[in-house]
């Protein structure tokens, strides 16, 4: 069976008509209206004074997302992935991993309201995303027109890059984005050696994680999953979260420090560097550069795609193991 990303249209092909699922009717609903309110963009073109929509009640816009929300809790409580931020570098390993394991249950937690992390501009807000050579790969794979410049090439707009990458991993059905949502905490297991194997993420919504110190009992949620990929980056109020909490549990005695801006370091060290840090925690992208005192790279995205890629095969290198230890509790 190929994989779902097949379906989705090429950058020169014209995109299909949407596929139209019908929900079956919820009691006390309005009757569906049918024939006359289907029609396409263009049937509506110049009928604007006989325009109406479909009738509804509010309550039904209430059950129709809260029940798909809660489902979607339920459903991914038990996860087998959990990417802890849907930046470029988390959304390239989500998009590699639902390509190649159609199988796997995918959560991807985000602490913005927005997914994409930084890479919906270039730098210093100007709009054009640079990718070096040969990062060029990943925009072929997603289908991103780019502009040649030699050793590196330019996508128009970095927004173009985000939102592809993004509808594409969220047209995968076995991938659940749960944005405006952070990790608090790190789920651990002893490893018998004085270590600890991490065994999910622990949750809650971002405007309470932000609150906690001026309200009380405000508990989180919780997600089991045998590996955790954390793409936190290197600022903001979460950025390298995971690493920084592994050195408060003393499973790292301290972090390296992010050293100062050399693109032609920093994009090679944090590709080669993505790897399991601790037994089921996978750091990718920028997070990696606070724990190996890695250089910064600047405006220059080829290394969150590629961390991105390489996270996606560092998961699937370990993920029958960390499954079958997690499987002991």
């Amino acid at each position: 069976m190929s994989p779902p990303i097949a379906t989705f249209p090429s950058t020169t092909e014209a995109p299909s008509a949407p596929t139209v699922t019908k929900a079956l009717p919820t009691k006390g609903a309005a009757p569906a209206v049918q024939g006359s309110m289907t029609k396409s963009v263009d049937e509506m073109a110049g009928q604007w004074e006989t325009f109406k929509f479909a009738p509804i009640r509010e309550s039904q816009v209430s059950r129709a997302m809260t029940r798909r929300y809660f489902k979607d809790l339920d459903t991914y409580a038990e996860s087998d992935i959990v990417i802890v931020g849907a930046g470029s570098c988390g959304l390239s390993t989500a998009y590699m991993l639902a390509k190649a394991r159609p199988d796997l249950k995918i959560a991807i937690i985000e602490s913005g309201v927005a997914p994409g992390g930084g890479a919906w501009l270039g730098g210093q807000l100007f709009s054009a995303m640079v990718m070096r050579r040969p990062a060029d790969a990943f925009l072929r794979e997603i289908g991103v027109p780019y502009e040649e410049e030699g050793d590196f090439v330019v996508v128009k707009h970095a927004a173009l890059f985000t939102s592809t990458v993004l509808a594409r991993v969220l047209q995968f059905p076995n991938v659940k984005l749960f944005n405006a949502t952070a990790v608090e905490d790190l789920i651990t297991r002893p490893t018998g050696d004085g270590g600890v194997r991490i065994a999910g993420v622990v949750t809650n919504w971002t405007l309470v994680s932000m609150h906690h110190d001026d309200q009380s009992c405000m508990d989180p949620n919780t997600i089991n999953a045998p590996v955790v990929v954390s793409t936190t980056g290197h600022d903001g109020p979460f950025g390298a979260f995971s690493v920084k909490r592994l050195v408060s549990m003393q499973q790292l005695s301290k972090l390296g420090g992010m050293r100062g801006l050399d693109m032609n370091s920093a994009e090679d060290a944090i590709v080669k560097r993505t790897r399991e840090v601790v037994p089921g925690l996978i750091v990718g992208g920028m997070e990696l550069s606070e724990v190996d005192g890695a250089n910064r790279m600047g405006p220059t995205f080829g290394a969150m795609a590629l961390s991105g890629v390489k996270a996606a095969e560092e998961v699937l290198k370990v993920f029958d193991a960390r499954k079958a230890e997690n499987e002991k509790f």
